[in-house]
């Protein structure tokens, strides 16, 4: 069983190696086999002679794998003498290892034989089988790759055979070659090879686990025949050489000796470095007969005649008006290689366009940039680059006047703190190019150390900046738009490619201060440059108890009032600025509220007395008139207008009905209920009013009723709706018992009990309250109408309209 880091191969063993280490041949180790499969177990024995004089008959015998004592070990004692152990180890997962068999001998173990086991793989089969007929040494070299290491030795032999066909049949059996210990390649010699005919080859592996070979290669050894190197120089001029032209080299070579009878051909390798010199390699290989390339030839430094520059030179420059006569130019200049082997420039030159040339130049330099002087009425020079070997095309600078369109809506985008976007929107007609100038913004000198380009496509509507661009940084970029013969008004922008957080809040002032609030106040800060424009404010402010608040603000703000402070409260204020880069934070403000008033603070007490009395009335109320209480202050008295009493029939049982005995009518209905009130004659009192009004107009004469009728006649009433607890109606029936006239009732909304004493509880007779005229006869029944007050007759009631009067006779003096 393979483990991790090892190759899967099908079979497995271990080899064991006996070490005879005995002592006075006490001991051996035996096997039953030389080799295992790599996993599987193995038995080993070990057995102690007898002729051992000096050892204990009954010694034990003891086994360490390595360094580690091993369990399971066996030991008996054999027929002639001897004693055996057995021990079986279940798996081998080690490459090596040493198996010892010991006796204990005092306070040591003592070793009286050893093995070693070795673990390994049967050898994976070779591959990448490759050979090279080489001239030098006259033989056939092969090489291969033995595979993954299998941890045993293993002997690797080239064998190989002459064949007429394509390797099918094998004519003549070449010897063996068996490479040196640790070696990959093995060689053929000559005398054992036929140059034109085909041979197969292949490579054999072999260990004690077993045997593999690789796949066979069948070639003719010339058909792989590797060259030498060919030799490499430059000419030199001379007479009969010609100098080479600019930009040229002239090289030659010459074939490997050995190989001047073999037709080949030669291949040349150069790689041309800018400013620097050139290296040129060649090889060789036979043609076109099948060959292999020959290595690489050994280098050669070669160095061109100079070349004159092959460039295209953009230009751009700054005009000041010294005087009416003098103007002075400030040039600059990009060259733009138009060809890789453009000869290295050495300098620049500027001149007028009709300077004769022993004229000093207006400037040399190698420098990118020239200060001159021109009169005013020149509007045009000439820039050239030169080396030794010439000078470039010249280049005409036409010192155009600004008359074209503008751009519009020129705008910049930081990419990263290293790179600014600048865009714009290309005016009509089209320009033919731009040139985007770049530095320093204020406070720096106007002009120092800035950078340009020059962009030839008029259609883009903007470039990226990338060159000495800083973070932090406050740069001025200029736009100018370039026409056929003329150029547009130049376009300023500022910009940052990253700013900063402010460095600092401004300061917080306290203005005006009260009892509940206070009014802060600061002054708004100037723009710092690098800094980024601030985007709001936060004020933030604390009290005694550490709870914190806090409000944000635009960034025109410059004060606010803090409302709902406490009264002699101390309080700590700070405000921070932010804007997108960050943000700062100023001092701190602490702040005290101002006390209330003696007076304020007695209205205060004064509202909190009301308040609490108040709350105590109506808990007081609430209390009282709980309607689970058994005992209220007043009598709750129904309102039968407004009862369920219209529409309710009650059950008839044969006991309750009773005759009176003034009534023998057998067809009268039965009598439910008699009811017979005295008045007594009183005087009102002095709480009481004659007025008539809370009465609508009732008669004064004092009835005696019958309440009669059939409880079980159906009731046609609609039912009143139930009335609330906190309103108590109540209904009076009126007519004159002698009367012929049908009898009415009166039901007046109010809100006043039933009776109306000074007492408590009424008296019996104080049921209903009738009112006579001072002549003795019913007052008219119609009611105040200045009362709410409803008069109708007995047949919205049925339970009333069965009442009579009796023994009036009896009351006639009341």
């Amino acid at each position: 069983m393979a483990g991790p880091g090892t190759w899967s191969l099908p079979v497995a063993t271990v080899i064991i190696l006996l070490l005879p280490r005995s002592l006075e041949e006490c001991g051996r180790i035996s096997l039953p086999t030389p080799t295992v499969h790599l996993g599987d177990p193995i038995t080993a024995s070990c057995i102690i002679s007898p002729n051992c004089s000096h050892l204990d008959p009954e010694s034990q015998i003891l086994w360490k794998l390595g360094t580690e004592l091993q369990p399971g070990k066996r030991q008996r004692r054999l027929a002639d003498g001897r004693q055996e152990s057995t021990i079986t180890l279940p798996h081998l997962d080690s490459p090596w290892v040493l198996l010892s068999c010991c006796l204990r001998w005092g306070n040591s173990l003592q070793i009286l034989d050893q093995a070693e086991l070795q673990a390994g793989y049967p050898p994976a089969a070779p591959h990448n089988l490759s050979c090279l007929m080489n001239l030098t040494t006259n033989s056939l070299i092969c090489q291969w790759e033995p595979g993954p290491n299998n941890h045993l030795p293993t002997n690797f032999t080239l064998k190989s055979f002459k064949s007429r066909g394509y390797c099918q049949t094998q004519e003549d059996t070449v010897p063996d070659c068996v490479p040196n210990d640790g070696q990959n390649h093995c060689s053929i010699p000559r005398r054992h090879l036929q140059l034109y005919q085909n041979m197969g080859i292949w490579v054999q592996a072999e260990n004690a686990l077993g045997t593999s070979k690789s796949p066979q290669l069948c070639l003719v050894p010339m058909d792989v025949v590797k060259l030498e190197p060919p030799t490499l120089w430059a000419l030199a001029p001379s007479p009969e050489v010609a100098a080479p032209q600019p930009g040229c080299l002239l090289l030659h070579w010459e074939p490997w000796k050995p190989s001047l009878y073999i037709e080949q051909k030669c291949e040349l390798r150069h790689q041309p470095q800018l400013a620097e010199a050139s290296w040129a390699l060649m090889r060789c290989t036979r043609w076109p007969l099948p060959g292999q390339w020959s290595d690489w030839s050994p280098s050669l430094t070669l160095t061109t005649t100079q070349q004159a520059p092959i460039v295209t030179l953009d230009t751009w420059w700054r005009q000041r008006q010294l005087d009416p006569r003098m103007a002075d130019v400030q040039l600059f200049w990009k060259p733009m290689p138009l060809d890789k082997y453009s000869g290295q420039i050495q300098g620049y030159l500027v001149r007028a366009p009709d300077q004769a040339e022993a004229d000093p130049p207006l400037c040399n330099t190698t420098e990118l940039s020239c200060t001159f002087h021109l009169p005013s009425e020149t509007q045009e020079v000439v820039l050239m680059a030169y080396n030794t070997a010439g000078t470039s095309h010249p280049t005409p600078v036409v010192f155009l006047e600004s008359r074209g369109p503008p751009l519009a809506r020129l705008h910049t985008v930081a990419r990263d703190p290293h790179s600014l976007w600048v865009g714009w929107e290309p005016p009509s007609p089209r320009p033919r190019g731009y040139v985007i100038e770049w530095g320093l913004g204020p406070p720096s000198p106007s002009g120092s150390n800035k950078s340009w380009k020059m962009e030839h496509n008029g259609s883009i509507s903007g470039t990226l900046l990338q060159e000495n661009i800083r973070p932090f940084q406050l740069y001025e970029i200029t736009v100018t738009p370039l026409y056929q013969d003329t150029m547009g008004p130049s376009q300023h922008i500022y910009a940052y490619s990253q700013e900063m957080a402010p460095s600092h809040a401004p300061e917080l002032h306290l203005k005006h201060i009260g009892k509940t609030w206070a009014q802060l106040e600061w002054v708004p800060q100037a723009p710092e440059p690098g800094k980024s424009p601030l985007s709001h404010y936060t004020v933030f402010w604390t009290n005694a108890q550490d709870r914190s608040f806090s409000t944000v603000l635009n960034a025109s703000s410059h004060g606010l009032v803090l409302h709902g402070l406490e009264p002699a409260s101390l309080y700590h204020v700070h405000l921070m600025a932010s804007s997108k880069a960050g943000a700062a934070n100023s001092t701190s403000l602490t702040l005290m509220t101002l006390a209330l008033e003696e007076s304020e603070l007695h209205v205060l007490l004064g509202l909190f007395g009301f308040l609490l009395l108040f709350t105590c009335l109506c808990g007081a109320a609430r209390f009282c008139c709980r309607p689970s209480r058994k005992n209220p202050l007043w009598p709750s008295v129904p309102d039968p207008a407004h009862s369920s009493l219209g529409s309710w029939v009650p059950t008839i049982m044969v006991e309750e009905t009773f005759q009176l005995p003034s009534l023998r009518d057998s067809s009268m209905p039965p009598i439910t209920k008699i009811t017979v009130l005295e008045e007594e004659e009183k005087k009102p009192g002095p709480w009481e009013s004659n007025d008539s009004s809370g009465t609508c107009g009732l008669p004064t004469l004092v009835q005696a009723y019958v309440l009669q009728g059939d409880p079980r006649a159906p009731s046609t009433q609609p039912q009143a709706p139930s009335i609330t607890s906190d309103q108590v109606l109540y209904g009076k029936v009126l007519g004159s018992p002698t009367g012929p006239g049908p009898r009415h009732y009166l039901r007046c909304d109010s809100a006043q009990p039933l009776l109306g004493g000074l007492t408590p509880s009424p008296q019996f007779y104080e049921n209903l309250w009738f009112q006579t005229s001072p002549l003795g006869t019913p007052e008219p029944l119609i009611p105040n109408q200045e009362d709410d007050c409803v008069f109708g007759p007995l047949l919205d009631f049925p339970l009333l309209q069965g009442l009579q009067v009796h023994g009036v006779e009896g009351l006639g003096g009341v």
